[in-house]
């Protein structure tokens, strides 16, 4: 029996009505002591005393256990001035340090000189560190801006895979929502810790860099350790059954991080990563319209227990083969899972960290909500392009989203003591 909608409805054409649905745009500001499901045991209490150390090999906020909570914010450098550019980032990683730790940048918000500005905006004090981890990579325009313009003479360490990504079918991409020179993701499990993270380095960055674009983010959209369980999206589905984990070491170095033979004019970015950013508006009213049977099939598991339509449990691997009704595969060829799985694509994987959205109402009167994707990958020629484009052409979960914003950035590896961020970049 077939799972599809009847022939001649259309879905996008049920899209509007959904005004009632508005009062979740304010998920961002649910209290802070919320529980987070799916974080271990540990209490609310025990989750926000947490705390990641800045420094290391690779940067914190990739294989973090993904927190519950994004501010994400992308800017432009304003300075043509190389040691200004160099000075913002020492002066980013001296105060993405102390507020990883918990702590005020500078001398505070309450202890400096009455006569000047404070060093800290304040909003976070008395707040535990919350797991805060800060995230920061740099974008193609960084090395040659849109005028061909090598501002920093960063053009020939320009990596050959970081490159615009290309205009995807059914992209409707907003300028103001995409690209960047530079980007910073804070992850924190309360939201004041993550905004106070990125407002303060927006403030020390005052006349170097302009944010040119945010995004708040909640509720986790994948896992990124074994001790996390898979969180759902907005659809109401298990998202990132298959996603890269914390704990898979080979794994990880096949697929995220680059390696030092990947590109030789871009030896400063061993052990780094790249950084796929896509806000993707999900219509969610349309998608609410649709039968149980048809969403499963869309999506190609069953939506409680996000088993494979094929049978077994979450983690039991999707059977393509086996036969449905019709002639058909149980597990549509259009499914998500089918389109998408790394079985399709030479075995590539990617390690996801996205996040849902609300981002109040559209015009129509439905929510402007959905996911913002974040996937870091060793290579993203190989590792996105040919998954995205295979999933706006074939996926029949695509008529359902839209991607709205877009941007990819080279994130380098972690700063040993002593150094800034990306110091290789520009010895």
């Amino acid at each position: 029996m077939s799972r599809r909608a009847p022939v001649g409805l259309s879905r996008r054409g049920l899209l509007g009505g959904g005004a009632a649905l508005a009062g979740a745009a304010g998920a961002f500001a649910v209290g802070r002591e919320s529980s987070h499901a799916g974080s271990g045991p540990a209490s609310a209490g025990d989750v926000r005393q947490a705390s990641y150390a800045f420094r290391g090999e690779h940067q914190a906020g990739i294989t973090t256990p993904a927190q519950d909570r994004l501010h994400f914010a992308a800017f432009d450098v304003v300075t043509d001035s190389r040691d200004d550019l160099v000075d913002l980032l020492q002066r980013w990683t001296d105060a993405a340090e102390q507020m990883t730790r918990g702590e005020p940048t500078g001398a505070g918000a309450v202890d400096g000189d009455v006569n000047l500005p404070p060093d800290d905006t304040g909003e976070a004090l008395g707040l535990p560190a919350s797991g805060l981890t800060i995230t920061v990579g740099f974008g193609p325009s960084l090395f040659r801006d849109a005028d061909g313009r090598d501002r920093f003479g960063l053009a020939d360490r320009l990596p050959a895979a970081l490159r615009e990504l290309p205009h995807f079918p059914g992209d409707a991409l907003d300028p103001a929502r995409s690209g960047g020179d530079l980007c910073v993701q804070a992850c924190a499990d309360d939201p004041q810790v993550a905004v106070h993270a990125i407002r303060n380095l927006a403030r020390l960055g005052f006349g170097a860099v302009s944010v040119r674009w945010s995004q708040l983010g909640f509720g986790r959209t994948s896992t990124t350790s074994t001790s996390q369980s898979t969180p759902r999206n907005l659809f109401g589905f298990k998202d990132g059954t298959a996603n890269v984990k914390a704990e898979e070491a080979a794994a990880l170095d096949e697929h995220v991080w680059v390696g030092a033979d990947d590109d030789p004019a871009a030896g400063w970015l061993t052990g780094g990563s790249y950084l796929v950013a896509r806000r993707i508006t999900m219509h969610v009213e349309t998608w609410d319209r649709q039968t149980l049977g048809d969403q499963e099939s869309f999506v190609g598991r069953t939506k409680g227990t996000g088993a494979p339509l094929s049978g077994g449990d979450e983690q039991t691997p999707p059977d393509f083969d086996m036969p449905g009704s019709d002639d058909q595969p149980v597990i549509p060829v259009d499914s998500h899972v089918r389109v998408v799985h790394p079985d399709q694509h030479g075995g590539v994987r990617m390690l996801r960290r996205g996040y849902n959205f609300v981002d109040g109402s559209n015009a129509l009167g439905g929510l402007d909500a959905g996911l913002f994707f974040l996937a870091y990958v060793r290579d993203p020629g190989t590792h996105f392009v040919p998954v995205q484009l295979a999933m706006s052409k074939h996926d029949a979960m695509a008529e359902y989203l839209q991607v709205t914003g877009s941007a990819l950035f080279a994130v380098p590896p972690g700063a040993a003591p002593g150094e800034h961020l990306g110091q290789a970049l520009f010895a």
